[in-house]
């Protein structure tokens, strides 16, 4: 069957939209061509700097017939009626139509149409250039002189070439006719920008893969990745070093180079005096380039690796020195901040009213940068103060939390205090992905406590759900008290998230709450802070989502609230409970048990509708069971009567498997009751005082969980 191949050859693709970009590119064809009845066997996206391309395989040569009934009005009908008939089916004359009988409704008229599949060719020709045109590039541009009149093409650099062939393996391959902005398709491409600019003519995506590679282009942007990895560890190893592995910017430099080369720069030993992290971040945003370690001490080498785009005459060895001399400019911007960072601000008598409300020490380097941030009264959010402010709330809520999390808190206090300090320094000013991480070291530096370094470091933490969630106690205080913050605030000025809108990371902030609380066995009544129902609400939606992500049935999370969700705050005993009630109903007394809730649910649902909701609530009289003479319905009571206080008492105790267990008791009471008890029997009484039974049955589970919520 036939393949189709398209490349769209321009100037260079940001990198960051590459991967997207491919991935768009092979939706909007493929779902084209679907809906046109063109089924495709396989299709595959590509992007290199200058080119987005795509394969599709399997491609019929043109699409089915179609064969439609299309039925129109009565026979005798009004003249309007036959002639919009006429029009919507396509027919000239009612001669053209047929009638159909029908022996309820009368003699009507039906349409017979009938459609040629369209060929796949013409169909691709028709697909491509509204693709392209309409294509949704985050940003794009105009160019030419066309572009002055505005209605030229947009693309996000300027398109050079359309490469669209179609055909069979076996066959020479047509290109597929059209034109885009005076662009017109061909069968041409173009190699390496410096080694192979000519043009290659190709026919198919075999050989067009050949051809590129031939030319000095590697079409795989995973391919690029592995090679530059590989060939970095092999230069790494046989230096005696270790590469420091990067997949971010390892996706970046494959998206800047079509012929990937590996080379090996470095820059002064002095500069190894700078934080690892700050070298690093230097060497990364500057030049794009991989730092190296010594293996045996963790410790960074003097060493970087750039990826160049080319085979260089001389080894690369101009391009290693260029990008070196660059590296070591940058590296002594570091050095500077990192040695200013350390020093006296030469303000320090505007700073005294700031450092002595905030209790700081200003013979200390990061306690100036804390007063200097709150006397600059930098604005946090126009409706929730300043960054001052802010530290101020944080810190007398880490001092809450303290305890809770199991921390000091004198300590918790004084890091909630630090935790920005950070951010007016000269080292987080360049580089603001160091923020937390620079302020740890100069607390280190200045002789705080190890908990109170850690804590101003992690208290972002964990920044995502496969972030690493802090274990220490005044981190964790700390942590918590900064997303409480956030999302009070926030919720307090209604700037909650809405869709998939979320501009302060509300979300994020909220998971990170329940991860920190869950995984550190963290006892937080959210009631007494989160004093908004809805924010509340808020966690337990986030509570849903993660516990779905890990694997576990998000109903049970509603099973668990019950009615009482606003009382449910203590996210930790929720997940416990969540945990205990997955492990129950996955047992056979515990699917039973359900099964049996759920018939008496349905019972009391249809029998309240009757006789009012609440009718059944008072306790069943024994004393009327016993004159019954059921055996099946006085086990169900004594069952009840014994099973109902263990799982309450087991529940206040917080121990959820006993809870569990105790339901469980009820299993072969409740089958036999239902086997053999007819709940509503001819004599009213009987079948009140019954009712009232399964009531009971309803209640007792409900102080485990509400089963009714429970899906399947």
């Amino acid at each position: 069957m036939p393949d189709l191949l398209l490349e769209l050859f321009s100037e260079e693709i940001p990198a960051r939209m590459q991967r997207r970009a491919a991935d768009d590119l092979k939706k909007l064809v493929t779902d084209a061509l679907v809906e046109r009845g063109l089924v495709y066997e396989g299709a595959m996206a590509f992007a290199t700097p200058r080119r987005l391309a795509l394969h599709v395989a399997g491609l019929p040569v043109r699409g089915n017939d179609v064969r439609e009934e299309r039925k129109g009005p009565r026979v005798g009908a009004p003249e309007a009626a036959v002639q919009g008939f006429l029009k919507a089916a396509g027919l000239s004359s009612l001669d053209q139509a047929t009638i159909v009988s029908d022996p309820k409704k009368g003699d009507s008229y039906v349409a017979v149409i009938e459609k040629p599949g369209q060929e796949t060719l013409a169909a691709i020709a028709e697909i491509v250039p509204a693709v392209i045109r309409a294509f949704p590039w985050p940003k794009s541009m105009r160019w030419g002189a066309a572009s002055a009149a505005g209605a030229s093409l947009r693309w996000v650099r300027p398109l050079h070439s359309i490469l669209c062939t179609f055909g069979a393996e076996t066959e020479d391959t047509e290109i597929v006719p059209f034109e885009v902005d005076g662009i017109r398709s061909g069968n041409v491409t173009y190699g390496h920008r410096f080694h192979a600019p000519g043009p290659i003519t190709v026919k198919r995506f075999d050989d067009y893969v050949a051809s590129l590679e031939k030319a000095k282009v590697v079409l795989d942007a995973d391919r690029r990745k592995e090679i530059i990895a590989t060939d970095a560890q092999t230069l790494a190893f046989a230096a005696g070093l270790e590469l420091v592995e990067d997949e971010g910017l390892l996706e970046e430099v494959a998206g800047l180079v079509e012929w990937p080369v590996v080379l090996m720069g470095e820059f002064e030993e002095r500069f190894l005096a700078i934080p690892g992290e700050a070298i690093r971040a230097t060497i990364r945003a500057n030049q794009k380039c991989f730092v190296l370690r010594d293996p045996a001490t963790g410790a960074l080498a003097n060493r970087f690796i750039p990826v160049s785009n080319l085979i260089a005459s001389d080894g690369g060895k101009a391009i290693t020195a260029g990008n070196g001399r660059v590296v070591r400019a940058r590296l002594s911007d570091a050095a500077y901040f990192w040695q200013t960072d350390r020093g006296p601000l030469p303000d320090l008598d505007t700073l005294q009213e700031s450092a002595g409300d905030l209790g700081l020490d200003l013979a200390k380097p990061l306690d100036q940068r804390m007063a200097k941030l709150d006397r600059l009264g930098v604005v946090f959010h126009a409706k929730l103060g300043t960054q001052g402010e802010r530290v101020r709330r944080i810190a007398a809520l880490a001092k809450e939390l303290a305890p809770i999390a199991g921390a000091d808190p004198a300590l918790a206090e004084r890091a909630a205090k630090l935790a920005k300090a950070d951010l007016p320094t000269e080292m987080v000013g360049e580089f603001p992905e160091l923020q937390g991480l620079m302020g740890r070291k100069y607390a280190e530096l200045q002789g705080e406590h190890p908990s109170v370094a850690a804590a101003i470091e992690e208290h972002y933490k964990p920044l995502g759900p496969s972030d690493r969630v802090p274990s220490d106690p005044v981190s964790v205080a700390v942590a918590l008290a900064d997303k409480l913050d956030t999302l009070t605030g926030f919720w307090a000025i209604d700037e909650k998230p809405t869709g998939s809108k979320d501009p302060y990371a509300l979300r994020r902030a909220a998971l990170g709450v329940i991860r920190l609380v869950v995984e550190n066995g963290v006892r937080l009544g959210l009631a007494a802070i989160a004093t908004d129902a809805d924010l509340l609400s808020f966690f337990h939606d986030r509570l849903k989502v993660m516990l779905r992500e890990q694997g576990a049935r998000h109903d049970l999370v509603d099973a668990v609230l019950g009615e009482g969700a606003s009382a449910n705050d203590d996210l930790l005993l929720i997940t416990r409970r969540v945990a205990a009630l997955g492990r129950f109903l996955e047992t056979e007394d515990g699917r039973n048990l359900l099964a049996g809730f759920r018939r008496a649910a349905n019972i009391l649902k249809a029998e309240e509708k009757k006789d009012g909701e609440g009718a059944f609530a008072a306790a069943a009289d024994l004393q009327l069971i016993a004159e019954a003479g059921l055996i099946e319905e006085k086990g169900l009571a004594v069952a009840l009567s014994q099973a109902a206080p263990k799982a309450e008492a087991a529940i206040a105790a917080e121990d959820y498997e006993a809870a569990m267990a105790a339901l469980a008791e009820l299993r072969p009471a409740v089958d036999a009751f239902f086997d053999k008890v007819t709940v509503n029997d001819p004599d009213p009484a009987l079948r009140a005082n019954r009712l009232r039974l399964l009531n009971q049955l309803r209640e007792a589970t409900r102080s485990v969980a509400d089963f009714s919520r429970i899906a399947g």
